[in-house]
């Protein structure tokens, strides 16, 4: 029934078990400081357990079985000293008897010059503690009260000062008080704030409260010191002196991973963008550095895979993040032989439509990619601002990618611009275009997919252990095993769902967008650009562009559809054929500003001709008659004759001003012999220009 060193409560006390026989049970309270064996009968334990009295309870030094000192240390030193003086007794068959205990007291205290205080302690630790050697460990961690406030008695605590002037402050209540508010003021923030400088600052709040303190007799930095050390806590120390962002992203304990959100292959990519370690040319000129390009990765968290890439001088942008995120979602086998590279489509096999994408703010946030989201139901998840860590998985591609070249590519980007005297600028180092380098990357990406070992991957609880921790081979392993696979859609809708959208409006003129006109063979067939009061033209309508060319764009006649027209260009907007969007908006404003000059000209003018006008108008009406001998119907009729006689003046005006001239003859056209001389007048475009559709 019962078990030895088995803890049993009765009447309030907690009582071990220490032996057993048939009749009798021999136990010791746990807790009593003078405890000592006694001896009862099982019959009475049974009894007692009947009527509910004795219960079984849980061993309050159970840890002391897990608690192995170290090696050597003095703690097991101790504790096997201690065993030794006890082991006589304790192995003893009748311990629990008065006399034979005493008897082996007595001889302990004689032969090895112990104490019986000494060893009645040892034994009582050793029986309420469990009756294991562990029991006799000395306790070292109770020692010294670390953490807690010590008892002044009225005496300054520490070592005595032997060089320093004085005997030194006793902290009180009130020091102690002006110590934390100097620490929450000036140390406890994010400003980076040393301990002396908190220093001074209590000491001016302390010499605030007492003026007539000395210096000698002040509270030390060692003081503040120690106080910080003892009230606060390591969490609030890193929390409160660490930036907000900087410890959410770099310091806060991590909780999960990424990979145990994502369900599978395709279930959340992730997109970023980072300014590259090495300069470049330019792809026409390769004497023109071009500066640092920009580099684009969508990766899937599940397999590690990256999706798809764009390398160029784009600025981090939805423009650019666009190439990136159409690469990713369609095929790469024509775009890696176009770079010189055979692939498989297994090799490569991230084309189709994710279940959710994870940016930054700043890129995919906005009516922009609304039409992705409602068009193939694409969740696209914005991260807080300043939180790099949140795309810890793409954000760590980078670095992995970009070190495989930089130790060896010329023009890549060093510590300092300028080397040691006599070295050279690195920039002028670089010697990759562009596009040299975009294969660089390209190549870099597929070893990495093939290739690359995935040391510190987070497995699942069903990966095989023969499984190939390879991105490759784990999306090849979750497609078939789990969930959220690619959606297949066509590479045109994905890239116009993609593209950026602008208000669109149509007038006789065309669609416009941006002030650029375009028409279409199904605008025309509407009938939308008759010139005509009946025409009901739509409004509010949106147009994706492609912001590389301004020669077409797509026009979405109804809201809520992916319906779309392709429109070109028309001859009023013939100036922008074969430009870009950014060509377009430079050009533009460029006209805007000089017709915004135009203007400001022509309002100047038209004030000085308004004045000259109201001067004028003064200047006849005080040349005309005052009074008139005709009446006012003489006047009106008197009209057409007056009219006659100023025409008949103005005709011998004109006359006696020209003058007789000699008249002109044609030069004479001499034909090559076997020639036709043909006509050279400018042609009649009449029929052309008023050409209808009935013709």
């Amino acid at each position: 029934m019962f078990k030895i060193n088995e803890v049993l409560q009765y009447e309030g006390k907690l009582l071990r078990v220490l032996s057993l026989d048939d009749e009798q049970v021999v136990w010791i309270d746990v807790q009593g400081s003078k405890a000592l064996p006694v001896v009862v009968f099982f019959r009475d334990l049974q009894r007692a357990m009947d009527d509910e009295a004795l219960v079984r309870a849980k061993d309050p030094y159970e840890a002391l079985a897990f608690a192995a000192p170290e090696k050597g240390s003095i703690a097991q030193v101790k504790r096997d000293k201690n065993y030794e003086l006890v082991r006589a007794i304790v192995s003893a068959p009748l311990f629990y008897d008065p006399k034979v205990r005493g008897t082996k007291i007595n001889d302990l205290v004689t032969s090895r010059g112990v104490s019986k205080s000494n060893l009645y302690k040892l034994l009582r630790r050793y029986w309420q503690r469990g009756q294991t050697p562990n029991a006799l460990l000395p306790h070292y961690k109770n020692s010294g009260g670390k953490g807690k406030k010590r008892k002044t008695n009225g005496k300054k605590l520490g070592r005595p000062r032997t060089v320093s002037p004085g005997i030194g402050a006793l902290i009180d209540e009130e020091t102690e008080r002006l110590f934390r508010i100097a620490i929450d003021k000036h140390f406890l923030t994010d400003k980076g704030n040393d301990l002396p400088y908190v220093y001074r600052r209590f000491v001016t709040l302390f010499k605030n409260y007492f003026p007539d303190a000395e210096d000698s007799e002040l509270p030390t930095k060692w003081q503040l010191q120690h106080f910080y050390n003892r009230e606060y806590s390591l969490t609030k120390k890193i929390k409160k002196r660490t930036r907000r962002i900087k410890y959410d992203k770099d310091v806060r304990q991590l909780s999960s991973t990424a990979t145990a959100h994502a369900l599978g292959p395709g279930s959340r990519y992730e997109i970023d963008a980072t300014i590259a370690d090495i300069y470049v040319l330019s792809d026409s000129e390769r004497r023109d550095i071009v500066g640092r390009p920009v580099i684009y990765f969508v990766k899937d968290v599940f397999s590690r895979m990256i999706a798809g890439f764009y390398v160029g001088l784009e600025n981090a942008s939805y423009v650019a993040a666009i190439q990136a995120l159409t690469m990713a979602m369609t095929d790469k086998v024509q775009l890696c032989s176009e770079y010189g590279v055979d692939i498989r489509e297994e090799d490569w096999p991230t084309v189709g439509l994710p279940n959710a994408i994870l940016a930054d703010r700043g890129e995919l946030l906005g009516h922009q990619i609304e039409s992705l989201e409602s068009s193939f139901s694409v969740r696209v998840e914005n991260t807080p601002p300043y939180r790099g860590d949140a795309k810890g998985i793409v954000e760590r591609s980078f670095r992995t990618v970009q070190a495989d070249f930089k130790k060896y590519a010329p023009g890549a980007v060093e510590e300092t611009t300028i080397k040691k005297r006599g070295g050279r600028d690195y920039r002028l180092d670089a010697k990759f275009t562009i596009r040299e380098f975009k294969e660089i990357i390209l190549r870099s990406i597929l070893m990495h997919n093939r290739f690359d070992v995935l040391e510190k991957y987070d497995r699942e609880i069903d990966m095989p252990d023969d499984l190939e921790m390879t991105p490759l081979s784990i999306w090849n392993w979750g497609i078939q095993h789990r969930t959220g696979r690619l959606r297949v859609a066509s590479e045109e809708a994905i890239r116009i769902s993609l593209l950026p959208r602008a208000k669109a409006s149509i007038s006789d003129l065309g669609i416009s967008v941006f002030g650029v006109y375009y028409t279409c063979a199904e605008i025309v067939e509407s009938g939308l650009l008759h010139r005509s009061q009946k025409t009901r033209r739509p409004v509010g309508l949106e147009a994706a562009y492609d912001p590389a060319s301004a020669d077409i764009i797509y026009l979405f006649p109804s809201k809520g559809t992916s319906e779309y027209w392709t429109c070109n260009l028309t001859p009023r907007s013939r100036e922008f054929a074969g430009a870009s969007f950014w060509d377009v908006w430079r050009r533009k404003k460029k006209q805007k500003r000089k017709n915004a000059e135009s203007r400001q000209r022509q309002t100047e003018e038209k004030r000085q001709f308004e004045e000259y006008l109201n001067e004028k108008i003064i200047e006849v009406d005080s040349l005309a008659p005052k009074t008139h001998h005709r009446s006012d119907a003489e006047r009106v009729r008197g009209i057409r004759s007056n009219r006659e006689n100023e025409k008949k003046r103005e005709r011998q005006q004109r006359s006696q001003k020209d003058k007789p001239r000699e008249p002109a003859t044609n030069a004479k056209t001499i034909p090559f012999k076997g020639n036709v001389v043909e006509d050279y007048e400018y042609p009649d475009l009449i029929d052309e220009l008023f050409d209808s559709e009935d013709s």
